[in-house]
């Protein structure tokens, strides 16, 4: 065990997130994605839910703030204007950490298969609850002294 870090801190994800470079992209998905044929690299973390994975990512780095949209999140094929509750719950965990409203752009289901596809990795939750999937852009870590 590290101090500050939290149990979600595991040493893949922690070398995951460190390896990311500013403008890659991350795929958190629910327990229903199928994670193992789609990912570059698949970090498992599957006794956790969604919200609590993103915040731990979101712990270690910023969203990108050279783009409009640092997140995407995927539209439910049967109604995609609405926002299924554990999408909202991510968006307000982005909004907590960046101390802002973070933009999240709507794709559809084929577009975020492409994306994740794409993605530096995949992060398999555990969470349960369906279009339980999101996409994160890292930004740039700003050293302290340069703030």
């Amino acid at each position: 065990m590290l101090k500050t870090l939290g149990v979600l801190h595991t040493p893949e994800l922690l070398h995951t997130l460190a390896s990311m470079g500013h403008g890659d992209e991350l795929a958190l998905v629910d327990c229903h994605f199928p994670a193992v044929s789609v990912a570059k690299r698949l970090v498992r973390m599957d006794g956790a839910d969604l919200p609590a994975v993103l915040e731990a990512c979101l712990q270690l780095f910023p969203l990108d703030t050279f783009v409009p949209a640092p997140a995407a999140r995927m539209q439910q094929v049967h109604a995609p204007d609405e926002v299924p509750e554990v999408q909202g719950l991510c968006h307000e965990a982005m909004n907590r950490a960046e101390g802002k409203e973070v933009q999240v752009e709507a794709i559809s289901r084929e577009s975020f298969y492409e994306r994740a596809r794409a993605a530096y990795a995949v992060i398999a939750t555990g969470e349960q609850r369906v279009y339980g999937c999101i996409l994160i852009k890292k930004g740039v870590v700003v050293p302290a002294k340069e703030k």
